[in-house]
């Protein structure tokens, strides 16, 4: 045998195994899929919207609250002048002011009753 021929003989084992080392990438699998990122962030999305929804509406329910109780105030405040009033009607359409008043600028009582008027409303 001569030495080119050894050569060759080596050259292509050399070669071959060369050929068989062959890198194999191996892909991790990933802890969460895309498709699960998608759904995720989407929930998200939706709870954040629901949060910044039900703030928005406990405000406004809040406001319409104060805005009823200061009209409630306002009402009472109102019925209880209209009662101070009502009272004050009715103690100056007191017959026996009116016979005094009569006196005091010179009128004479003709009948000896005084009726006090009623309301004439609905």
């Amino acid at each position: 045998m001569s030495t080119e021929r050894v050569k060759k003989m080596q050259q292509p084992i050399e070669h071959q195994q060369q050929q068989k080392q062959v890198k194999v990438k191996i892909q991790k699998k990933q802890w969460v899929s895309t498709g699960e990122k998608v759904l995720y962030s989407a929930a998200t999305g939706v709870i954040a919207l629901a949060s910044v929804f039900m703030v928005h509406f406990s405000s406004t329910t809040d406001t319409l609250n104060r805005d009823i109780q200061q009209a409630e105030q306002k009402i009472s405040q109102q019925e209880a002048v209209n009662d101070s009033l009502a009272y004050d009607a009715k103690e100056l359409s007191n017959p026996d002011r009116i016979l005094q008043i009569a006196k005091d600028n010179g009128l004479e009582m003709q009948n000896a009753e005084v009726k006090q008027a009623g309301y004439a409303g609905n």
